[in-house]
């Protein structure tokens, strides 16, 4: 199965750029490859199962049905129903996903299908290149500097993590990934962390495997509990710590933004403890554990192309 992707920074909030690229009928609107889009059958552009009919700028026709829509945490995905070229198993999605260092979005294209053996590599290429990179360039240029619409929610009022926090790193992912990936290593880049080691002498990429360290004055053990290369993700929970909270997990992701050679990553955390603890407790996680950690990263490995 072949795969395209393309990703981008976008200088505008999420609701903003969720608000231009939600209509399922919008792409004349921002995208100088589509001429004309109608949606069949009278229905709203917003109608999980809706089919949109366009035109490209070459004159090619094509169709596509909306197979999901999350106004929540801003993706949707869709399927060719009069493919704009010869593959089979078509479907595709866009994310958006805030940072919160600054009001900017990152938003991520992708789609999977199958080529022909005599085609293999050619249309992922293309679609990579030449629909999803040069629609979120047009996207960004047409969305650059706007201000989010009066009265927006994020995440309509439920964020997907008690503490998230994203942040730009102008390096490339791999090389992020690289340290991120150490279960061991954040000592290295996290002035607050000292003695870090893994109990027993486990391996740091051994998932079940526990980190002991300092915190400042504190002593903690962590728990791997998730890796991934693919994903570039890990997760884990608290074992022993001095704060007053129960069942702590954690995670972070990187994300690769293809036309500069970046990386955006997220790290989040979901706790229990009281509503006056946690007054303290969401934003020192927020901002001394996480963006600490994420900008001390970027002072370390920044300076990537673009």
């Amino acid at each position: 199965m072949a795969r395209a992707f393309a990703s981008t920074m976008i200088d505008a909030p999420v609701e903003t750029v969720w608000a231009c690229v939600r209509d399922f009928n919008g792409l004349p609107d921002w995208n100088p490859g589509v001429r004309e889009s109608a949606i069949e059958d009278g229905l709203a552009a917003d109608v999980v199962g809706c089919v949109r009919a366009f035109t490209l700028s070459d004159g090619t026709f094509v169709r596509e049905r909306l197979l999901s829509l999350d106004d929540s945490r801003y993706s949707f995905t869709y399927n060719f129903e009069t493919p704009a070229f010869p593959v089979e198993n078509y479907v595709a999605g866009m994310e958006l996903i805030p940072e919160t260092k600054g009001e900017r979005t990152y938003v991520q294209w992708w789609a999977t299908f199958d080529e022909k053996p005599e085609d293999a590599g050619r249309f992922a290429e293309i679609v990579s290149r030449d629909v999803f990179a040069a629609g979120l360039a047009a996207l960004a240029k047409k969305l650059s500097g706007a201000s989010a619409p009066d009265g927006a929610e994020r995440w309509q009022g439920l964020r997907p993590a008690k503490v998230f926090t994203s942040s730009t790193i102008t390096a490339p992912v791999d090389r992020v990934w690289a340290k991120m990936r150490d279960f061991a290593g954040m000592g290295g880049w996290h002035e607050d962390i000292t003695k870090m080691h893994m109990l027993e002498g486990a391996r740091s990429d051994k998932v079940s495997g526990v980190r002991d360290f300092l915190f400042g004055e504190g002593a903690l053990w962590e728990q791997l509990t998730y890796l991934s290369d693919t994903e570039r993700a890990f997760r884990y929970r608290i074992l022993k710590s001095p704060m007053p909270w129960l069942n702590y997990h954690a995670g972070a992701r990187l994300y690769p933004v293809t036309d500069r050679d970046h990386t955006f990553a997220v790290w989040t955390a979901d706790w229990t403890a009281s509503p006056q603890d946690d007054l303290e407790l969401i934003p020192n996680v927020h901002g001394n554990v996480f963006q600490k950690a994420f900008d001390t990263l970027e002072a370390q490995l920044g300076g990537g192309a673009g």
